[in-house]
């Protein structure tokens, strides 16, 4: 018996070991073990990734990052951290990352190769096409319906460039408009400001189904884009952190807790008015799920 005492606390001893080595090489684990805590970096109205209800941020990629926080807590020896909570704008979140105010950013952000320059990226959590939302009364489709007319989209968005390039390359003469944030842009819309909103589209389906009147707006079955991923975003220049994440991930991923999160927010009601988004889990992300990989198109 007296050997395998011997052996267990030989064990702990080595993994303690590791684990804080695996701290002392990253700079934002070395600030967190410090600290105490870590900062999550979320939005404040996009459902169902990350948003508030009753002043609380909440949501699918909220719940993924406690998830891993307390996965890292486990195996690191960390304790349990104080979760602080930094609310981000697309206009405003890749320079709180790397500054250090935001440790991840448990939000929307697509993983583009221009925003792996300014951050790191974790494996996938969703993927999103980029498509356009109009007034159904307006019947509008195709990429050749936004011909001439003016079509807004959210300052700091991949989907502007989106749009600038369709745009050039169609010669569709869009007046293409800016708002501040995804709220004001479906307003522009309401109101016959704007004629169409290009955003991701499952950001879009969050809009419509919180309006007073869903069946007045369309999304367009026209995408400006293919699927792409949403990550959970990090310091640059931190691969200990980084795979660390993924590491928690993967075992979120491969385990029943993805499958429950899944559900819970795409296809339950939603807090605080129970909408529903009835969004099956699409093969392509199912297929991410059982073999997580670096997205590095």
């Amino acid at each position: 018996m007296k050997w395998l005492v011997a052996l267990l606390v030989t064990s702990a001893m080595w993994q303690g070991a590791a684990a804080s080595e695996e701290i002392a090489s990253s700079p934002t684990l070395s600030r967190i073990e410090s600290a105490g805590e870590i900062a999550i970096g979320h939005r404040t109205s996009e459902v169902p990734f990350s948003y508030l209800v009753n002043d609380q941020p909440t949501g699918y990629a909220i719940d993924l990052c406690l998830n891993v926080i307390e996965g890292l807590e486990e195996t690191l020896g960390l304790g349990e951290l104080k979760v602080t909570y930094v609310p981000v704008t697309p206009a405003n979140r890749f320079i709180l990352v790397r500054n250090g105010e935001v440790d991840i950013e448990c939000g929307v952000t697509t993983n583009t190769p221009e925003r792996r320059r300014q951050a790191a990226f974790s494996y996938p959590h969703f993927l999103t096409a980029t498509r356009y939302l109009s007034l159904t009364e307006q019947h509008m489709e195709s990429l050749q319906d936004l011909a001439g007319r003016s079509v807004v989209s959210t300052t700091g968005t991949v989907n502007i460039a989106q749009l600038n390039e369709l745009n050039r390359t169609e010669g569709l003469n869009i007046s293409v408009m800016l708002s501040r944030n995804h709220e004001e842009a479906f307003e522009m819309v309401a109101s016959g400001q704007a004629s169409a909103f290009v955003m991701d589209e499952i950001l879009l389906a969050g809009l419509v189904s919180s309006a007073a009147d869903p069946a007045a707006f369309h999304i367009s079955q026209a995408t400006l884009s293919s699927a792409e991923p949403y990550g959970l975003m990090m310091p640059p220049d931190d691969p200990v952190f980084v795979e660390l994440v993924n590491k928690e991930l993967r075992n979120i991923y491969q385990s029943d807790t993805i499958h429950t999160l899944y559900e819970k927010w795409f296809l339950l009601p939603l807090p605080p008015d129970n909408r529903v988004l009835n969004l099956p889990l699409a093969p392509a992300l199912a297929a991410i799920f059982a073999n997580p990989e670096q997205y590095r198109e």
